[in-house]
């Protein structure tokens, strides 16, 4: 089994998902981990408060890659508000291989990397415009 799970996160990164850079970004943040090296950048566009494209760059270790790849799969079409309460359980259970404490950060930069990209949107993007309504001149 855990062979598969292997062959799972060598696929991820030699395939990498949503592998490169948006146009017109909302947020981008570029996470590093100075222990080995790795580098992410989390690009994020959101519309109507809902993670709309989401890519990253960066070069690193097998399991830093597989994590951003399998992470931005996650979240693309995710509401902001979830995206924002995603945890390190649900990545660590996306990865689905035990990770070693020496591994953990490289697994874990690719959410510290979500993480402040989110935090560093505009508070306009995550507002849902609501729908026109037909009554929206009439006075009360």
């Amino acid at each position: 089994m855990d062979d598969l799970y292997r062959d799972y996160i060598l696929e991820h990164y030699r395939r990498p998902h949503n592998f490169g850079v948006l146009d017109a970004p909302t947020a981008s943040f570029e996470g590093a981990n100075p222990l080995c090296g790795d580098r992410i950048t989390m690009q994020i566009g959101i519309r109507d408060g809902v993670v709309a494209e989401i890519a990253f760059t960066g070069r690193g270790c097998a399991i830093s890659q597989a994590s951003a790849s399998l992470l931005t799969d996650e979240i693309m079409g995710m509401p902001v508000e979830k995206a924002e309460a995603f945890r390190a359980d649900d990545l660590l259970d996306l990865l689905g291989i035990d990770i070693s404490p020496a591994r953990l950060k490289c697994a874990m930069l690719s959410l510290e990397t979500l993480e402040h990209a989110l935090a560093e949107k505009p508070d306009s993007a995550t507002a849902v415009e609501a729908p026109a309504s037909a009554d929206a001149t009439a006075k009360p």
